[in-house]
Formats: structure tokens, sequence, C-alpha cells
């Protein structure tokens, strides 16, 4: 009996459908504050700031990529630096902190992850020319880095090619629901 609670009382349930944008802000209103002010700074659409967010941490702040395993069994060295919201790696991470000046940004922050996203997409317009609001290549840029991106990495990874399409789709369907949700304000243009 006392490991049936020990159990439950670790499992943590959502507080919101990360497939619902509504749900989401309903649960997180400084979410949609924060996500609206990203985009009035980099031109970043809320909805493909959360697509990201939501495949690569699932709205997790502490969100690490899994370890290698030694002799197939052992944990060991995790497969990347990848961490919190935005999954950003450490290098990635120090130039965004050195780029915007924002030293004691957090990746387990969501602001912050926000306004690393938002950087992370300006930046791959200035150098890519990808338009902001094509979530399927900036996705891929932003997965493969902007190098791997022009080296076209992505190409031997199939997987990604869907991964980048699921992300677009979920950025679509969140651009029509926040048309239905009740604090929706026909003036905020934010996706």
């Amino acid at each position: 009996m006392f490991a049936i609670i020990f159990i439950n009382s670790c499992v943590t349930t959502r507080s919101f459908d990360s497939s619902n944008i509504c749900s989401i802000f309903k649960s997180n209103p400084q979410w949609k504050i924060i996500t609206e002010n990203t985009k009035k700074k980099w031109g970043t659409p809320v909805s493909l700031q959360l697509a990201f967010i939501k495949q690569e941490s699932s709205f997790e702040k502490n969100a690490k990529p899994p370890r290698k395993k030694f002799l197939g069994v052992i944990p060991s060295k995790r497969i990347s630096t990848a961490y919190g919201y935005s999954q950003a790696l450490d290098g990635t991470w120090n130039d965004y902190k050195i780029s915007t000046g924002n030293s004691d940004a957090n990746r387990k922050n969501f602001k912050d992850a926000s306004d690393f996203i938002g950087w992370y997409v300006d930046g791959t317009y200035k150098l890519l020319k990808i338009q902001k609001t094509d979530i399927y290549n900036n996705y891929l840029a932003y997965h493969e880095g902007r190098g791997g991106y022009q080296k076209k990495t992505f190409n031997k990874k199939k997987w990604l090619l869907t991964v980048a399409k699921k992300v677009e789709k979920q950025a679509i369907l969140y651009s029509n629901q926040i048309k239905n949700c009740k604090f929706s304000n026909k003036k905020n243009n934010i996706l």
C-alpha cells in the first residue's frame, strides 16, 4: 500500500493540454504576455514559440536529453548539452546571453526560453533569409543549427523531416485555436 501511495505522489500531472493554446494560456496567463512580448521584440510568432517548446521539452523546464548507455545498461554522459524549455545547447545559450546582454538568463525560465527562440529565429532570418512564419524550415535550422541547415544535414534524417512537419502542424493548430479562446482579442495579432 505504501509503495502505491509513494508512486502516485511522484507522478506529476500537467495542469493544461499542451496541444491546446487556450488551455496553455488559461493555466499560464503570464506565458501569453511573455510570448506576445517576444513576438513584438523579435517578430517571432507565438505559435512558433509554443510549437518549438512543445516539441523540444514538452513544456518541462528541467528537460534534458537521455543519457548514453555504457554496455547498454549503465547510464553515462548525456547525448547533448540541451537543457530547459527551449533545449538550447550550452554554446548557443552562451551566444544568446552575450548577444542580448541577458547574462542572468536561465534555460529553466519560460521568459528567457521564449526570448531565446525569438532571438534564434531572428538570427536565422538575418543569416539564411528564412521567413519567421516558415515554421518547417525554422525548425530544421533550430534543430540542426544554422550551419547544419546550410549543409542540408536534415536530408539524411528522414525522421527529422517528419518531426518538422509535426511542429509545423502544431503551430498551425495553435494559430487556429487562439481565435476561439475566451481571452482572444482581435486587436492582438499575436500569432
